[in-house]
């Protein structure tokens, strides 16, 4: 595994989502229907926050915007994301963009390129993939649970240098993650030592 490098005190790990042909869906189904897929979207993704040191700071149409305290945990928390979405009936494929890179907090939301890539990578990335900038690779130390596919070179859209980034999947021989319903149940158990909100454990 490698050394994490030590990030510069602006440095921020951000996450961006969204659906693939949720504006095919609008059109196709209708406005009311393609919100209610988005908030289900919402809904689903919520509870696994907490979890993941992950802070929503905004969503707009059928995207979501997190900031993660660690970028392990972003990564973790994207493959978490499209694992548990891909189980869900009724949803198009969610794409993931992870980075790390400099931002400033204004007025409760977060300016600067490592935004601006985070969300120009979710635009990138294909039906079901987390695509993780090498900055957010090298930041997470590359993670022994986790397999980096080859490093593809992105030009994005007003991004003026290429943006170096991978697809991030779960190791085959990974040990299997447990739902969040699996720690509720463990939790009900008595002598389990195990307190959570049940706020964090539906949706």
């Amino acid at each position: 595994m490698l050394e994490r490098e030590p990030a510069a005190n602006n440095e921020q790990t951000f996450l961006f989502m969204d659906l693939v042909g949720f504006t095919a869906l609008t059109a196709e189904q209708g406005d009311d229907s393609a919100a209610e897929v988005a908030l289900r979207l919402y809904a689903s993704v919520r509870p696994l926050l907490p979890h993941y040191a992950g802070e929503e700071i905004k969503t707009i149409g059928d995207a979501m915007m997190i900031r993660c305290e660690e970028p392990e945990k972003a990564v973790d928390l994207g493959l978490r994301i499209s694992e548990q979405i891909a189980g869900e009936p009724g949803f198009p494929p969610v794409r993931i963009g992870v980075h790390t890179g400099s931002a400033v907090a204004r007025e409760g939301d977060w300016y600067g390129s490592g935004v601006n890539v985070a969300a120009r990578l979710c635009s990138a990335a294909g039906g079901g993939e987390v695509l993780v900038s090498d900055a957010a690779r090298r930041a997470a130390g590359a993670p022994s649970h986790i397999e980096f596919g080859p490093r593809r070179m992105h030009w994005l859209k007003n991004v003026p240098e290429p943006v170096d980034a991978r697809s991030a999947a779960l190791r085959e021989d990974a040990a299997p993650r447990r739902s969040l319903r699996d720690f509720a149940k463990r939790a009900r158990r008595p002598g389990a030592g195990i307190s959570m909100r049940y706020s964090e454990v539906t949706g």
